[in-house]
């Protein structure tokens, strides 16, 4: 496989849709930063790696459709729909089955992720948050 951006970006969505943290890991440069939709930075790989972990035990079918990717080059602009499960004990409830439009703003230098940027509403994910039993 190339290691265009775009390339690199779409090996990190099939990474994610495998809920694969060793390949999310082995695609981010050692200086990674993740951006979430309110703003808060996480930097670092090992960290992000721990991060991962987390998020797919909190939403372990967590998913991202891509419906349009727009390339300038280290740079990737993708949208389309994050969806998933909240499933605080382990069990995937249809009640708490979540979706939301999605973009993503990918920076790649040298064959790595050097930053993941991502822009939701998390409000669909805060109300099963809440009403999740």
């Amino acid at each position: 496989m190339s290691d265009s951006a775009e390339n690199i970006a779409r090996a990190f969505v099939r990474a994610i849709n495998r809920q694969d943290v060793d390949g999310l890991t082995a695609l981010m440069a050692p200086e990674h930063r993740f951006v979430d939709s309110l703003g808060t930075v996480s930097e670092g790989q090992e960290k992000m790696h721990s991060a991962w972990i987390g998020y797919f035990h909190m939403i372990p079918d967590y998913s991202i459709v891509v419906d349009e990717t727009h390339c300038g080059g280290p740079v990737v602009v993708m949208l389309g729909t994050a969806r998933g499960t909240y499933a605080p004990d382990g069990y995937l409830k249809p009640e708490n089955r979540w979706e939301t439009p999605l973009a993503i703003r990918a920076f790649v230098e040298e064959g790595l992720l050097t930053e993941w940027r991502v822009y939701a509403d998390n409000e669909p994910v805060r109300q099963k948050m809440k009403t999740a039993g």
